[in-house]
């Protein structure tokens, strides 16, 4: 009894000094990156396009490119998510073989390295389809891996629906079509908010999948056309900077280049977290 009371006690302080330890290295991270970048931080590293291999300049056109690529992600995630999460908790029964296969695949794809998505684009988009490298080609790839995020979140709060929802919706003699679109794609739609943030959080910092299909280092602007369409980003300009130059300068525009992109992606998680967290209060309450 004694040796169970001690463990009792000893587990919630041994997570409790993981979880501090873990807290800190993020921290410590965090710290350093923005006290590297801030000297580099001014209005112009925002508003210039980057000269000197780097070393001067800003990053407006990777930062743009960014957005742009992130933005085609979505609008390739979004409408496959609101499918896939229909079909997992509406058209499939729980339990169901199908809905099981489904969870497989999603947490199959989720789980596949990012460079294996920028070998995929670079073989079928690039290779046999012609189109270079091309901020779509991009966009696409980072569609497809964010899916997954998107459509789980969204299924668990189609799931979480109070089922007098729907029976009051079925007892109006609303179709089945109408349920979908007008209960449960309205009373769900944070989910989707909170799934499509965190996976644009995610896709914002991805470098493999896009310096294969869809951006250069230096010579491009804004996009042209939607083959041999590269476009400059983030992720790509840190890489490149890290791996080839010493010079002061650079190293300087490089932590500056990694605040931005911080910024970005804490920006998507600090604005979903409170949303799921409301959604989860509203699933509680209801």
């Amino acid at each position: 009894m004694n040796r169970r009371r001690f463990l009792d006690r000893l587990v919630p302080v041994v997570m409790g000094a993981l979880a501090l330890a873990a807290a800190g290295v993020f921290f410590a991270i965090l710290a350093a990156i923005v006290f590297r970048g801030l000297p580099a931080m001014r209005l112009s590293f925002l508003t210039e396009q980057m000269r000197g291999v780097g070393a001067e300049g800003g990053i407006l056109f990777n930062l743009l490119g960014t957005l742009i690529l992130i933005a085609t992600a979505l609008a390739v995630a979004a409408p496959l998510a609101v499918g896939l999460a229909l079909v997992h908790s509406v058209y499939l029964a729980p339990g169901s073989p199908g809905r099981r296969r489904l969870t497989l695949f999603l947490q199959v794809l989720n789980g596949v390295p990012s460079i294996l998505f920028g070998l995929f684009g670079l073989i079928l988009f690039v290779g046999w389809l012609g189109m270079g490298k091309s901020w779509l080609t991009g966009g696409i790839l980072l569609g497809l891996m964010i899916t997954p995020v998107v459509t789980v979140s969204l299924a668990e709060r189609i799931e979480a629906l109070p089922a007098r929802y729907l029976e009051a919706a079925a007892g109006l003699g609303l179709t089945r079509a109408q349920i979908i679109w007008h209960v449960i794609l309205r009373q769900s739609r944070s989910g989707l908010v909170t799934g499509s943030l965190l996976g644009l959080a995610r896709a914002a910092g991805e470098t493999a999948p896009v310096m294969f299909t869809a951006t250069v280092f230096a010579g491009a602007t804004l996009p042209h056309g939607i083959t041999e369409s590269p476009v400059l980003s983030l992720p790509y300009h840190i890489f490149i900077l890290a791996q080839d130059s010493a010079e002061p300068a650079v190293k300087a525009k490089m932590w500056g280049t990694a605040v931005v992109l911080l910024a970005i992606t804490f920006t998507f998680s600090l604005i979903a977290l409170p949303l799921r967290l409301r959604a989860q209060r509203e699933t509680s309450h209801a």
